[in-house]
Protein backbone atom coordinates (compact mmCIF):
# COMPACT_ATOMS: atom_id res chain seq x y z
CA UNK A 1 0.00 0.00 0.00
CA UNK A 2 1.27 3.44 -0.84
CA UNK A 3 1.85 5.44 2.34
CA UNK A 4 3.52 8.62 1.14
CA UNK A 5 4.38 10.36 -2.09
CA UNK A 6 7.29 12.58 -2.98
CA UNK A 7 5.79 15.92 -3.96
CA UNK A 8 8.89 17.89 -4.96
CA UNK A 9 10.10 18.09 -8.52
CA UNK A 10 13.60 17.00 -9.47
CA UNK A 11 14.60 20.63 -9.96
CA UNK A 12 13.32 21.50 -6.48
CA UNK A 13 15.40 18.65 -5.03
CA UNK A 14 18.57 19.89 -6.72
CA UNK A 15 17.98 23.48 -5.59
CA UNK A 16 17.39 22.29 -2.03
CA UNK A 17 20.67 20.40 -2.00
CA UNK A 18 22.64 23.34 -3.39
CA UNK A 19 20.97 25.75 -0.96
CA UNK A 20 22.04 23.80 2.09
CA UNK A 21 24.49 25.74 4.28
CA UNK A 22 27.71 23.99 3.19
CA UNK A 23 25.79 20.78 3.86
CA UNK A 24 25.95 21.70 7.57
CA UNK A 25 22.17 21.94 7.82
CA UNK A 26 20.34 19.97 5.18
CA UNK A 27 16.83 20.71 4.03
CA UNK A 28 14.29 17.88 4.15
CA UNK A 29 14.76 17.21 0.43
CA UNK A 30 18.54 17.19 0.68
CA UNK A 31 18.41 14.92 3.72
CA UNK A 32 16.24 12.52 1.75
CA UNK A 33 18.75 12.56 -1.12
CA UNK A 34 21.62 11.73 1.23
CA UNK A 35 19.68 8.96 2.95
CA UNK A 36 18.55 7.44 -0.33
CA UNK A 37 22.13 7.23 -1.56
CA UNK A 38 23.01 5.13 1.48
CA UNK A 39 19.81 3.08 1.47
CA UNK A 40 19.93 1.91 -2.15
CA UNK A 41 22.40 -0.21 -4.04
CA UNK A 42 22.64 -0.03 -7.81
CA UNK A 43 23.51 -2.85 -10.17
CA UNK A 44 24.39 -1.08 -13.40
CA UNK A 45 24.57 -2.05 -17.05
CA UNK A 46 23.26 -5.57 -16.80
CA UNK A 47 23.01 -7.04 -20.30
CA UNK A 48 19.55 -8.53 -20.78
CA UNK A 49 19.59 -9.03 -24.56
CA UNK A 50 22.13 -9.19 -27.35
CA UNK A 51 20.71 -8.59 -30.82
CA UNK A 52 21.86 -6.97 -34.09
CA UNK A 53 25.34 -6.76 -32.59
CA UNK A 54 24.10 -4.60 -29.72
CA UNK A 55 23.96 -5.31 -25.99
CA UNK A 56 20.79 -3.88 -24.43
CA UNK A 57 21.31 -3.07 -20.77
CA UNK A 58 19.36 -2.20 -17.64
CA UNK A 59 20.07 -0.95 -14.11
CA UNK A 60 18.46 -2.22 -10.90
CA UNK A 61 18.00 0.04 -7.86
CA UNK A 62 17.42 -2.04 -4.71
CA UNK A 63 16.97 -1.23 -1.04
CA UNK A 64 19.81 -2.37 1.19
CA UNK A 65 17.66 -2.98 4.28
CA UNK A 66 15.72 -6.01 3.07
CA UNK A 67 16.10 -9.20 1.08
CA UNK A 68 12.35 -9.66 0.77
CA UNK A 69 10.76 -9.37 -2.70
CA UNK A 70 9.69 -5.78 -3.30
CA UNK A 71 7.12 -4.06 -5.52
CA UNK A 72 8.99 -2.96 -8.62
CA UNK A 73 8.77 -0.21 -11.21
CA UNK A 74 10.15 -1.00 -14.67
CA UNK A 75 10.88 2.31 -16.39
CA UNK A 76 11.50 3.09 -20.08
CA UNK A 77 13.05 6.41 -21.11
CA UNK A 78 11.67 8.71 -23.78
CA UNK A 79 13.22 10.17 -26.92
CA UNK A 80 10.95 9.22 -29.81
CA UNK A 81 12.69 5.84 -30.20
CA UNK A 82 15.54 7.77 -31.83
CA UNK A 83 17.23 9.41 -28.84
CA UNK A 84 17.46 9.49 -25.07
CA UNK A 85 19.07 6.99 -22.72
CA UNK A 86 18.39 5.22 -19.47
CA UNK A 87 21.02 7.40 -17.80
CA UNK A 88 19.01 10.52 -18.62
CA UNK A 89 15.85 9.12 -16.99
CA UNK A 90 16.96 8.94 -13.36
CA UNK A 91 15.14 12.09 -12.23
CA UNK A 92 11.89 10.68 -13.59
CA UNK A 93 11.72 7.78 -11.14
CA UNK A 94 13.08 9.45 -7.98
CA UNK A 95 9.61 9.45 -6.36
CA UNK A 96 9.49 5.65 -6.59
CA UNK A 97 12.78 5.33 -4.74
CA UNK A 98 11.39 7.61 -2.04
CA UNK A 99 8.42 5.28 -1.75
CA UNK A 100 10.76 2.34 -1.20
CA UNK A 101 10.16 0.55 -4.49
CA UNK A 102 12.74 -1.37 -6.46
CA UNK A 103 13.31 0.34 -9.82
CA UNK A 104 14.54 -1.25 -13.03
CA UNK A 105 15.74 1.38 -15.51
CA UNK A 106 15.78 0.00 -19.05
CA UNK A 107 17.82 0.96 -22.08
CA UNK A 108 16.80 -0.33 -25.50
CA UNK A 109 17.83 -0.25 -29.16
CA UNK A 110 17.17 3.07 -30.85
CA UNK A 111 16.46 3.60 -34.54
CA UNK A 112 20.12 4.13 -35.44
CA UNK A 113 20.82 0.59 -34.22
CA UNK A 114 17.62 -1.19 -35.30
CA UNK A 115 14.26 -0.03 -36.63
CA UNK A 116 10.85 -0.96 -35.26
CA UNK A 117 9.88 -3.31 -33.74
CA UNK A 118 13.31 -3.65 -32.07
CA UNK A 119 12.52 -1.26 -29.19
CA UNK A 120 9.34 -3.20 -28.40
CA UNK A 121 11.23 -6.49 -28.52
CA UNK A 122 13.83 -5.10 -26.11
CA UNK A 123 11.25 -3.64 -23.73
CA UNK A 124 9.40 -6.96 -23.64
CA UNK A 125 12.58 -8.99 -23.17
CA UNK A 126 13.71 -6.71 -20.34
CA UNK A 127 10.54 -7.52 -18.42
CA UNK A 128 10.94 -11.23 -19.07
CA UNK A 129 14.59 -11.05 -17.99
CA UNK A 130 13.88 -9.47 -14.60
CA UNK A 131 11.00 -11.83 -13.88
CA UNK A 132 13.23 -14.72 -14.88
CA UNK A 133 15.76 -13.47 -12.29
CA UNK A 134 13.31 -12.03 -9.77
CA UNK A 135 14.93 -13.84 -6.86
CA UNK A 136 18.36 -12.42 -7.75
CA UNK A 137 17.09 -8.86 -7.74
CA UNK A 138 14.53 -9.06 -4.92
CA UNK A 139 11.56 -8.44 -7.21
CA UNK A 140 7.99 -9.34 -6.35
CA UNK A 141 6.87 -10.57 -9.77
CA UNK A 142 3.20 -10.17 -8.78
CA UNK A 143 3.68 -6.44 -8.15
CA UNK A 144 5.46 -5.09 -11.21
CA UNK A 145 4.38 -1.79 -12.73
CA UNK A 146 5.67 -0.70 -16.13
CA UNK A 147 6.00 2.99 -16.86
CA UNK A 148 7.75 5.47 -19.11
CA UNK A 149 7.60 8.87 -20.73
CA UNK A 150 6.71 9.63 -24.37
CA UNK A 151 8.24 6.79 -26.43
CA UNK A 152 8.86 5.12 -23.08
CA UNK A 153 5.17 5.47 -22.28
CA UNK A 154 4.45 3.73 -25.58
CA UNK A 155 6.83 0.91 -24.62
CA UNK A 156 5.21 0.53 -21.19
CA UNK A 157 1.81 0.23 -22.88
CA UNK A 158 3.21 -2.20 -25.45
CA UNK A 159 4.79 -4.42 -22.79
CA UNK A 160 1.63 -4.47 -20.72
CA UNK A 161 -0.87 -4.83 -23.56
CA UNK A 162 0.67 -6.85 -26.42
CA UNK A 163 -0.05 -10.57 -25.90
CA UNK A 164 2.57 -13.28 -26.15
CA UNK A 165 0.86 -14.52 -29.34
CA UNK A 166 2.21 -11.43 -31.14
CA UNK A 167 5.61 -13.13 -31.06
CA UNK A 168 7.84 -10.43 -29.59
CA UNK A 169 9.09 -12.62 -26.75
CA UNK A 170 10.24 -15.29 -29.23
CA UNK A 171 13.21 -13.02 -29.98
CA UNK A 172 14.55 -12.87 -26.42
CA UNK A 173 17.45 -15.31 -26.83
CA UNK A 174 20.94 -14.07 -26.07
CA UNK A 175 20.34 -12.53 -22.66
CA UNK A 176 21.19 -15.48 -20.44
CA UNK A 177 17.60 -16.43 -19.66
CA UNK A 178 16.98 -19.32 -17.33
CA UNK A 179 13.27 -19.83 -18.00
CA UNK A 180 12.92 -18.67 -21.59
CA UNK A 181 10.21 -21.24 -22.29
CA UNK A 182 7.99 -20.09 -19.43
CA UNK A 183 4.86 -18.03 -20.05
CA UNK A 184 5.31 -14.30 -20.59
CA UNK A 185 4.85 -12.35 -17.34
CA UNK A 186 1.82 -10.16 -16.77
CA UNK A 187 2.29 -6.77 -15.17
CA UNK A 188 0.14 -5.50 -12.30
CA UNK A 189 -0.45 -2.04 -13.81
CA UNK A 190 0.72 0.42 -16.46
CA UNK A 191 1.48 4.11 -15.85
CA UNK A 192 1.82 5.84 -19.18
CA UNK A 193 3.25 9.34 -19.26
CA UNK A 194 2.11 10.92 -22.56
CA UNK A 195 2.98 7.87 -24.63
CA UNK A 196 2.17 7.16 -28.26
CA UNK A 197 -0.76 4.76 -28.66
CA UNK A 198 -1.30 4.58 -32.44
CA UNK A 199 1.93 4.66 -34.46
CA UNK A 200 0.04 4.32 -37.74
CA UNK A 201 -1.53 7.76 -37.26
CA UNK A 202 1.95 9.28 -36.91
CA UNK A 203 3.45 8.14 -40.19
CA UNK A 204 4.04 10.42 -43.17
CA UNK A 205 0.79 11.51 -44.78
CA UNK A 206 -1.30 11.04 -41.66
CA UNK A 207 -2.96 13.82 -39.67
CA UNK A 208 -0.69 13.28 -36.66
CA UNK A 209 2.49 12.70 -38.69
CA UNK A 210 5.73 13.05 -36.72
CA UNK A 211 9.20 12.70 -38.20
CA UNK A 212 10.51 10.65 -35.27
CA UNK A 213 7.82 8.00 -35.81
CA UNK A 214 8.62 7.80 -39.53
CA UNK A 215 12.33 7.51 -38.72
CA UNK A 216 11.71 4.68 -36.23
CA UNK A 217 9.45 2.67 -38.54
CA UNK A 218 11.60 3.40 -41.61
CA UNK A 219 10.83 3.51 -45.31
CA UNK A 220 9.85 -0.04 -46.25
CA UNK A 221 7.02 -1.78 -48.00
CA UNK A 222 5.49 -3.11 -44.77
CA UNK A 223 5.80 0.13 -42.80
CA UNK A 224 2.06 0.41 -42.18
CA UNK A 225 1.81 -3.14 -40.91
CA UNK A 226 4.85 -2.69 -38.65
CA UNK A 227 3.26 0.49 -37.25
CA UNK A 228 0.05 -1.43 -36.58
CA UNK A 229 1.64 -4.32 -34.71
CA UNK A 230 3.63 -2.00 -32.41
CA UNK A 231 0.59 0.16 -31.61
CA UNK A 232 -1.01 -0.47 -28.19
CA UNK A 233 -4.35 0.63 -29.64
CA UNK A 234 -4.33 -2.56 -31.72
CA UNK A 235 -4.51 -4.73 -28.59
CA UNK A 236 -7.32 -3.22 -26.53
CA UNK A 237 -9.40 -5.86 -24.72
CA UNK A 238 -11.12 -6.38 -21.40
CA UNK A 239 -8.51 -8.42 -19.55
CA UNK A 240 -5.70 -5.84 -19.56
CA UNK A 241 -3.86 -4.62 -16.46
CA UNK A 242 -5.17 -1.33 -15.01
CA UNK A 243 -3.88 1.60 -17.08
CA UNK A 244 -3.30 5.19 -15.94
CA UNK A 245 -2.31 7.69 -18.63
CA UNK A 246 -1.02 11.20 -17.88
CA UNK A 247 -0.84 13.89 -20.54
CA UNK A 248 -1.12 17.62 -21.08
CA UNK A 249 -3.87 18.60 -23.49
CA UNK A 250 -1.54 21.08 -25.23
CA UNK A 251 1.23 18.54 -25.90
CA UNK A 252 2.97 19.53 -29.17
CA UNK A 253 5.10 16.37 -29.47
CA UNK A 254 2.59 13.56 -28.87
CA UNK A 255 -0.95 14.57 -29.86
CA UNK A 256 -3.30 14.50 -26.87
CA UNK A 257 -5.81 12.74 -29.11
CA UNK A 258 -3.60 9.64 -29.01
CA UNK A 259 -4.48 8.96 -25.39
CA UNK A 260 -8.07 10.15 -25.73
CA UNK A 261 -8.57 7.48 -28.42
CA UNK A 262 -6.88 4.80 -26.32
CA UNK A 263 -9.04 5.45 -23.28
CA UNK A 264 -12.22 5.62 -25.31
CA UNK A 265 -11.36 2.18 -26.66
CA UNK A 266 -10.50 0.88 -23.17
CA UNK A 267 -13.84 2.15 -21.87
CA UNK A 268 -15.68 0.40 -24.68
CA UNK A 269 -13.81 -2.84 -23.96
CA UNK A 270 -14.56 -2.67 -20.24
CA UNK A 271 -10.90 -2.46 -19.19
CA UNK A 272 -9.83 -0.68 -15.99
CA UNK A 273 -8.37 2.68 -16.95
CA UNK A 274 -7.97 6.37 -16.09
CA UNK A 275 -6.80 9.35 -18.13
CA UNK A 276 -5.41 12.22 -16.07
CA UNK A 277 -5.34 15.41 -18.13
CA UNK A 278 -3.06 18.30 -17.24
CA UNK A 279 -5.03 21.32 -18.46
CA UNK A 280 -2.82 23.43 -20.70
CA UNK A 281 0.10 21.07 -20.08
CA UNK A 282 2.73 20.40 -22.69
CA UNK A 283 5.06 17.47 -23.30
CA UNK A 284 6.10 16.85 -19.70
CA UNK A 285 8.01 19.64 -17.97
CA UNK A 286 5.08 19.97 -15.60
CA UNK A 287 5.16 22.52 -12.80
CA UNK A 288 5.72 21.44 -9.17
CA UNK A 289 2.00 21.91 -8.46
CA UNK A 290 1.04 19.86 -11.51
CA UNK A 291 3.42 17.10 -10.46
CA UNK A 292 1.94 17.17 -6.98
CA UNK A 293 -1.51 16.53 -8.44
CA UNK A 294 -0.14 13.83 -10.74
CA UNK A 295 1.49 11.91 -7.91
CA UNK A 296 -1.62 12.22 -5.78
CA UNK A 297 -3.48 10.65 -8.69
CA UNK A 298 -0.84 7.91 -9.00
CA UNK A 299 -1.15 7.21 -5.28
CA UNK A 300 -4.92 6.96 -5.56
CA UNK A 301 -4.63 4.74 -8.64
CA UNK A 302 -2.22 2.35 -6.90
CA UNK A 303 -4.36 2.16 -3.77
CA UNK A 304 -7.54 1.42 -5.74
CA UNK A 305 -5.76 -1.39 -7.55
CA UNK A 306 -4.24 -2.98 -4.47
CA UNK A 307 -0.71 -1.77 -5.06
Amino acid sequence: MLKKVLLVSASTLIVSVLAADSFGQLSASAEWAVQTRSQYRVQSNITYLTATGHESKLDVYRRRDTNEPQPTLVFYHGGGWIGGSKDSAIMSFLPWLEMGWTVVNVGYRLADVALAPAAVVDATCALRFIVDRAEDYGIDSDRIIVSGESAGGHLALAVGMIPESAGFTHRCAGGGFRGIETAAPKVAAIINWYGITDVQKMLVGQADARSYAAQWVGSRSDADEIARIVSPLSYVRADLPPILSIQGDADPIVPYSQNVLLHAALAKAGSTHELFTVAGGGHGNFSPEERKQIYLKIGDFLAKNGL
